[in-house]
């Protein structure tokens, strides 16, 4: 089940010969409830590359979406990615979950929460 996403966050660090991870702003990390070392998606809204690895907290209102290791070959500083995490949940759970959907800006700072995304609407 989809858990929870940080929308659209630009990526300030590309390091290739650093251990492999995205180290996040630990705001970001707090709001959307994603925890250090838990595994994460990202997908490349510029270029569309998708990848799989695990969140690693940055400092507190830093900014910082690095994208590390091998991982790093697949963006470029100034692309915009969607990080997403995922859980397994059981039948009850699942009656009252929500995800949690952080939004935020060029500077990867909170613009706002939600705790679904909008319906998509068709095209007029």
């Amino acid at each position: 089940m989809f858990k929870a996403k940080i929308h659209r966050a630009t990526v300030s660090h590309a390091e290739l010969h650093y251990e492999g991870s995205i180290a996040i702003d630990g705001n970001l990390l707090d709001a959307a409830g994603i925890r250090e070392y838990e595994q994460i998606h990202a997908w490349d809204i510029n270029n569309g590359e998708r990848f799989v690895t695990y969140a690693l907290r940055a400092e507190e209102g830093s900014g910082i979406i690095s994208v590390n290791g091998s991982a790093a070959r697949s963006v470029e500083v100034g692309d915009l990615i969607i990080i997403a995490a995922f859980a397994q949940l059981d039948e009850k759970e699942l009656a009252q979950f929500q995800p949690t959907c952080v939004y935020v800006d060029a500077n990867n700072r909170i613009t706002h929460t939600n705790r679904s995304i909008p319906k998509q609407m068709a095209a007029a």
